[in-house]
């Protein structure tokens, strides 16, 4: 079969000059390049793993990095650069053995480097946004709030080859946590060389099978083949361009036209046209995540949980995922998603199954409770993210909302999603939509962020002791199916408090040219670059067998 092309040519379609360069180099180019055009939903407001905090990073920098954990095709941890491992008795201590790897310069990559990365991301000085992810690491939180210096952190270099790692509490699922981008190596030497600016194209060095070559803001982003990845021979693609496809619509159109190999989005819908025109494109799978709302409980209007509960009472959740979400979204009265492991789940909100209607009037009775009511008018701003459904979404529940009673008002504002995520780790909003995809299979690691430590990632700035406490109670407890009855415990009593407003729970939706091999639909939609290739193309016996 014919292989897919690289048609950069036909995305710049600013630049008739660049156009014209950029197709005379495609002849050289083809002859013997494999080239990958990936839609990635948004533009990356950083690569270096410390800074970066959504998916569409992730894509990019989980295709140049490879922890001790990483990812196989269909999604699941497996060993990365870690070569073997113990673990103690009573759980608290890990301790890993690396394989001998290389940087992209040719410099070894030791337990040295991971030290160095976890102190680095933890140091308070870094202001890493997703620092919190690693507070089960000992000492990692109070190092984290500047009470402790980073050297205190839990994690050691015992020589060139091994690391300890010591936890706060028993995490058997770490391993699913060390193939988070929070937990790769950097490399030390080109970090103390060129500071912040060790992540741009012409300093960076990685240990995973690409390395930057071009960014090109809002435009592309391209890597290429690293020769030094101690897999590299399994790796079948040359180079990939990543493109920040915000409108879904005109990315789909971009998949049907030839010009995107994949994009991970479509519009729902679509759907039916979709299955009409390019069936063997479209994926939808099971995703572990959930869309929510957060509401800044630092602002007045916010503070009374019956205000907060309804508003979650007055969205009509089943038109969303039926009308608008459509392709297999649930709809979602719990923050946990259905199918986590070890996890029983509770019943979600005490009024899912009463009527939208009946709801509504209880949610009018709420708000008069407190206070509200013509004289004294609730008005509030919601903002959302441009990607895929969430500008279709936001004048639903703006109406919605307003159904409740004349006196209640809400503006709507879109953003851009990085700076959205921004603001919403600032605190800068009122009520905005977001979206959590589990960077691992436990319910903790959704619970986690309505813990009070976990702020800026817990944007509604959730304050309540008992919940943290009873969190904290669960990640210390051995027994398994306690644990999970503790933390079900500690989920009910957060959406009694409904400072976040759970929406649906996601399905994964992407298209993808059936030209590309060793794409495997999975529960958390990564899909490295090094599994992929094109049908025709000769592969290992190993990377073929693995697909």
């Amino acid at each position: 079969m014919t292989l897919h092309r690289n048609r950069l040519s036909l995305l710049l379609l600013g630049a008739a000059a660049l156009a014209l360069t950029a197709c005379g180099d495609r002849a050289a180019q083809d002859q013997d390049t494999l080239v990958l055009h990936r839609g990635n939903n948004a533009e990356p407001l950083s690569l270096d793993p410390h800074k970066a905090s959504g998916t569409w990073e992730n894509h990019i920098i989980g295709d140049m990095f490879i922890g001790l954990f990483t990812e196989n095709s269909e999604g699941a941890p497996i060993p990365g650069m870690a070569e073997s491992w113990t673990v103690a008795e009573d759980g608290l201590s890990w301790t890993f053995t690396l394989r001998e790897a290389v940087w992209s310069d040719g410099e070894p990559v030791t337990a040295h480097d991971f030290e160095f990365a976890f102190r680095r991301i933890l140091d308070p000085m870094t202001i890493a946004q997703y620092a919190s992810l690693l507070y089960p690491i000992r000492n990692a939180q109070p190092v984290n709030v500047g009470e402790l210096p980073p050297e205190e952190v839990g994690v050691r270099a015992l020589d060139a080859r091994t690391l300890l790692i010591e936890l706060e509490n028993p995490a058997p699922f770490l391993p699913g946590l060390l193939t988070h981008y929070t937990t790769f190596p950097i490399p030390r030497h080109v970090v103390e060389r060129h500071g912040d600016a060790w992540v741009q194209p012409r300093n960076i060095e990685v240990n995973g099978p690409y390395k930057l070559a071009e960014w090109r803001s809002n435009d592309f982003i391209r890597v290429v083949r690293n020769e030094r990845f101690f897999d590299n021979a399994n790796v079948c693609l040359d180079e990939i361009y990543y493109y920040p496809t915000v409108d879904v619509n005109a990315a789909e159109r971009r998949v049907r036209n030839g010009e995107l190999d994949l994009n991970m989005e479509f519009p729902g819908q679509n759907i039916n046209f979709l299955m009409e025109r390019i069936p063997d494109y479209v994926r939808v799978a099971p995703y572990m995540g959930t869309v929510y709302f957060s509401l800044n409980t630092e602002l007045p209007q916010f503070q009374d949980a019956r205000v907060r509960n309804a508003l979650g009472m007055a969205i009509d959740r089943e038109f969303i995922t039926r009308e608008i979400y459509r392709v297999g979204f649930t709809p979602a009265y719990a923050m946990v998603p259905p199918g986590v492991s070890g996890y029983p789940g509770g019943t979600g909100v005490n009024w899912a199954e009463e009527p939208i209607e009946q709801r509504r009037a209880r949610a009018r009775e709420l708000l008069e409770e407190a206070g509200y009511g013509p004289a004294n008018p609730l008005r509030f701003e919601y903002y959302y993210r441009a990607t895929a459904d969430n500008p279709r979404i936001a004048p639903v529940v703006q109406n919605d909302w307003q159904s409740i009673a004349p006196w209640v008002r809400v503006d709507i504002f879109q953003n851009e999603t990085q700076i959205h995520y921004a603001n919403l780790r600032a605190g800068d909003f009122q009520a905005a939509d977001g979206g959590w995809i589990a960077d691992y299979n436990d319910a903790y690691n959704f619970l986690f962020l309505m813990e009070e430590r976990s702020i800026p990632m817990n944007y509604s700035r959730y304050r309540n002791p008992e919940y943290d406490a009873l969190v904290a109670q669960a990640n210390m407890e051995l027994d398994a199916v306690r644990r999970g009855d503790m933390l079900t415990r500690a989920e009910q009593m957060m959406l009694d408090d409904m400072p976040i407003i759970p929406i649906a729970f996601y399905v994964s939706k992407s298209l993808v040219n059936p030209r590309v091999t060793g794409w495997i639909d999975n529960v958390v939609d990564i899909h490295r670059s090094r599994y992929l290739c094109f049908a025709g193309v000769e592969r290992s016996s190993e990377v073929a067998a693995a697909d």
